[in-house]
């Protein structure tokens, strides 16, 4: 079978031997972030919608696991942002009824958790890794670069909901870009936006390739490992990844 809609296994950093699954195809996304390395978002946008058949999704999924694949987790994530998917709840519930022995872990950029039945529909995954890179609206938009309507504290608020929900593993990560996010007030205020969200752990991460916006450029290590020790301070559970 030729597969459109899984990629890999992959060997992830943070999630073993990892089977993607990509719901929001051809660069589709609620944020234009300017470190993204999958390039410039072609489709800003906040609308849901069945970007992919579901019917083919899980017809991929069944065949590919038929052969019972040494796998870590399954992750939905891919170009684009899954929850805008309609029919990423369908797909979670298929794998634990039919495929049980398998993780499933969730990356999203948190912009849709502030809505309850997102968080619903994604609350069966074993883990969720979403992101908060800012909490100073200036920032927010110069790093992220929003459709219309999103806002930091919206999406704090919805974090803060999926933990009291969610019985399963959350790592929140921030991506640092120098000189934007990384002076003393913002991370600061990133600091405390995540003692009130209380993930699992928290994850640093910083430019490994080219993003979207050329000038983006990594973090040095000094400051990375400093970065570190300031959020250890109140987060044993803080990794650079």
């Amino acid at each position: 079978m030729r597969y459109r809609h899984l990629f890999g296994p992959v060997q992830s950093r943070r999630l073993g031997r990892s089977l993607g699954i990509d719901l929001v195809p051809d660069n589709i996304c609620s944020l234009d972030c300017v470190y993204c390395e999958c390039g410039t978002t072609r489709h800003i946008i906040s609308t849901r919608g069945h970007y992919v058949p579901v019917s083919e999704v899980l017809l991929e999924l069944d065949h590919f696991l038929a052969d019972n694949p040494l796998l870590d987790y399954i992750t939905l994530g891919g170009t684009g942002e899954p929850t805008l998917h309609l029919g990423i709840g369908m797909i979670i519930t298929h794998l634990k009824e039919h495929h049980p022995e398998y993780k499933i872990a969730v990356l999203t950029n948190s912009t849709l958790l502030a809505d309850s039945e997102i968080r619903k529909e994604i609350i069966a995954a074993d883990l969720i890794l979403p992101s908060l890179d800012a909490v100073t609206t200036d920032i927010f938009e110069m790093i992220n670069r929003p459709a219309p309507g999103f806002t930091p504290e919206q999406m704090i608020d919805g974090l803060i909901q999926l933990r009291r929900e969610f019985r399963g593993i959350i790592w929140l990560e921030i991506f640092l870009v120098p000189e934007i996010n990384t002076g003393d007030d913002e991370l600061h205020l990133l600091r405390d936006a995540a003692l009130r969200i209380n993930p699992d752990r928290i994850h640093l991460n910083s430019l490994h390739r080219q993003g979207a916006e050329p000038w983006v450029r990594g973090m040095p290590q000094d400051d990375l490992h400093r970065i570190c020790r300031f959020f250890r301070e109140c987060f044993s559970e803080t990794y650079i990844i």
